[in-house]
């Protein structure tokens, strides 16, 4: 069955920040809304996938270990899989997350992520 999703009414729905919600499935890949503010997370790689961050509203930096990349709303920049890597955030920043289902964990998520 078909389903339209509003990116922006899905994300501000979201109840308070670092909670990912699951917006839909596509080819075995997790589409997540998530809102993040204040926020550096620790260098990581994801050996499997590919990940997308597409930000809706606000900015960000992506930090790899060829520098800072600036990301901007109505952006996104794909993580080659394999690529250490961090987001830096710091005013609020709503974000939608494509990942490999089971990509995402405590670990690379932070410590509120709940599968």
């Amino acid at each position: 069955m078909l389903q339209k999703v509003n990116l922006m009414e899905a994300v501000n729905a979201v109840q308070g920040l670092y909670r990912y919600e699951n917006v839909g499935t596509l080819n075995e890949h997790m589409l997540s809304v998530v809102q993040v503010e204040n926020r550096t997370l620790d260098f990581h790689v994801h050996e499997h996938s590919d990940e997308l961050f597409m930000v809706l509203e606000g900015a960000f930096e992506l930090e790899t270990d060829d520098g800072l990349l600036s990301v901007s709303q109505g952006e996104f920049v794909i993580v080659p899989k394999g690529m250490r890597h961090r987001p830096v955030v710091g005013a609020l920043t709503k974000f939608l997350m494509v990942e490999l289902e089971g990509t995402l964990n405590k670990e690379n998520s932070g410590d509120l992520y709940e599968d």
